[in-house]
């Protein structure tokens, strides 16, 4: 129901004062096709007309309750991801080894390596958390470049919407941006060390040594990026579904 309101106010909100009529309401059946949306939106802007604005929550209150959320959200995402063991300790983002290195890191470490592959796998996450505080200005400029129309998806869309908007608006400016401070950061933690000396040892490893190589930098950024964006899913779901997680005023007025 409050799902419902949001979407409904918003549509209504984009409405002339005009606009409510027998034409416009045909066309709301078509484009609409939940029956209690419908009736919302029409008891909305009707509501607009007779008052020149929009009932209870005006559009300015609801986008910027949207992008409070958005930038609330994405900010404790990437504080999360950025502490000690961000990647590391957590099973839904922690960087695995990469192909290749996983399929014969039981031989390796038969042969003596597992504490060269247990630290390469540490150190790779470890360059994610200290990369990841590099997402926070790209993350909240594209909740501050927000249009209406796209306020307007997300709040109809998914429990993920507004997460795809950020992939969508900030993919390749962070995968350009995290990649030299991925670089950076696996020297910093002694990853691209432990895995120089990996792929020493295991070249003289029979059917081993050609499959440990790896474009380190590369794979790191993208599995960094990936754990990003899970972290933002799962705290836009939190915000949609947890009055515990609406942290402001007018978080809680428009989520309420």
């Amino acid at each position: 129901m409050k799902k419902t309101y949001l979407i409904a106010s918003l549509l209504a909100a984009s409405l002339s004062t005009s606009a409510v009529n027998a034409g416009w309401a045909d066309k709301l059946k078509e484009a609409v096709q939940d029956e209690e949306i419908q009736k919302t939106v029409l008891d909305t802007a009707k509501g607009s007309t007779s008052s020149g604005k929009t009932t209870n929550l005006s559009t300015e209150t609801l986008i910027n309750g949207l992008k409070e959320a958005l930038e609330v959200g994405s900010k404790r995402a990437i504080e999360e991801i950025s502490q000690p063991g961000g990647y590391l300790d957590n099973k839904n983002i922690r960087i695995p080894l990469p192909d290749g290195v996983d399929k014969v890191a039981s031989i390796l470490k038969k042969y003596g390596l597992e504490e060269q592959v247990n630290q390469f796998e540490e150190s790779m996450n470890r360059a994610a958390e200290k990369a990841a505080p590099q997402a926070t200005e790209l993350i909240v400029g594209a909740v501050k470049e927000m249009s209406f129309e796209d306020a307007k998806k997300i709040y109809s869309g998914p429990d993920d919407a507004a997460t795809q908007y950020f992939k969508d608006k900030t993919s390749s400016k962070l995968r350009t941006l995290f990649q030299p401070s991925v670089q950076e950061s696996l020297g910093q933690v002694g990853a691209t060390k432990y895995y120089n000396e990996l792929a020493g040892q295991a070249k003289d490893i029979p059917f081993v040594g050609d499959k440990v190589n790896v474009d380190l930098d590369s794979y790191v950024t993208e599995e960094a990026l990936n754990g990003l964006f899970t972290m933002l899913a799962a705290e836009e779901k939190k915000i949609r579904e947890n009055p515990a997680a609406r942290t402001t005023d007018l978080l809680k007025q428009v989520f309420n």
